[in-house]
């Protein structure tokens, strides 16, 4: 009920738990009955070769899902913890100026930019070249979530525990700045994609504040594959009354015209000469009309 219910916040929230966990305990039951059915690092429990995002761009001929499934994808809980209480936090955040599909859109977008980013980083930046790396985790979508909502509102007022009341723009550089501080340290190619995913949250909101709202394409390619798995139910019968025809009025109104000119000539002739001067059928004429 809470997933139909919540927003799309709460529901990105459920998959990601969802696919940290439900993979995690169905492989270890086959793992545990003799069946290994995929490549699986079980020290850091998350499926392995199989989903997350390699490195090596001929990967992703053979597994293309791995662009989007790693932003949903952690290596551990507190992994998995801190990003979603960030995408809580940041994704409440965002909604306070847009809509739920452009949270959606930006968090789908966001994660494939900041996915060729980290591929082609290890493609193109010399001390990373030749060295095979494999990504998970929501981080960049996140951190594209808390970038757009600061350069939108970059003065936006946020209390925080035990630091007190800070702006937006605060909090969006400190990440920032952490991220190309650690870069150099330690897990160089997971940085670089939350950098990107900062970049694409700065570049969607002014693209959106020039009239160009990218989440818009999720949007379409979403509507379409939901009207496909669920067409649209047909409206049910309802019965129609339709005015007649010309002819038709015409002919159903001669009936009640000679009724009514017939009428008009009794009581001509009853001024005239009284009630007495009717014929038989003239006055049963009238006594039916008055029924």
């Amino acid at each position: 009920m809470q997933y139909r219910i919540g927003g799309v916040v709460q529901r990105l929230i459920f998959w990601n738990v969802g696919l940290f966990a439900i993979p995690m305990i169905l492989f270890s039951i086959l793992k545990l009955s003799g069946v290994d059915i995929t490549a699986f690092d079980w020290t850091d429990a998350y499926p392995g070769d199989w989903f997350c995002l390699s490195s090596n761009p001929a990967d992703l001929l053979w597994k293309p899902w791995s662009l989007i499934g790693y932003s949903f994808l952690h290596v551990g809980f507190f992994h998995l913890l801190f990003n979603m209480l960030m995408l809580y936090f940041a994704g409440g955040l965002f909604q306070t100026f847009f809509t739920q599909k452009q949270l959606f859109g930006l968090y789908i977008l966001s994660a494939i930019f900041a996915g060729l980013i980290f591929i082609a980083g290890y493609n193109f930046i010399p001390t990373l070249t030749g060295v095979w790396a494999g990504m998970v985790g929501a981080s960049a979508s996140v951190m594209a979530i808390l970038v757009a909502t600061a350069v939108y509102s970059p003065h936006y007022p946020v209390r925080l525990m035990l630091i007190g009341t800070v702006k937006m723009w605060h909090i969006a550089i400190v990440f920032v700045v952490l991220d190309l501080i650690n870069a150099s340290v330690e897990n160089t190619g997971g940085h670089i994609a939350h950098l990107a995913g900062a970049l694409f949250g700065f570049a969607y909101i002014k693209l959106l504040q020039n009239g160009t709202d990218l989440s818009k394409v999720v949007t379409v390619v979403v509507d379409f594959f939901a009207s496909i798995v669920t067409p649209r139910k047909q409206a049910p019968f309802k019965k129609v009354h339709r005015n007649p025809l010309p002819t038709q009025r015409s002919t159903a109104a001669k009936p009640k015209d000679i009724t009514q000119k017939q009428i008009d000539d009794i009581l001509d002739k009853i001024s005239k000469s009284g009630y007495d001067s009717l014929t038989k059928e003239e006055k049963d004429f009238l006594f039916k009309v008055g029924k």
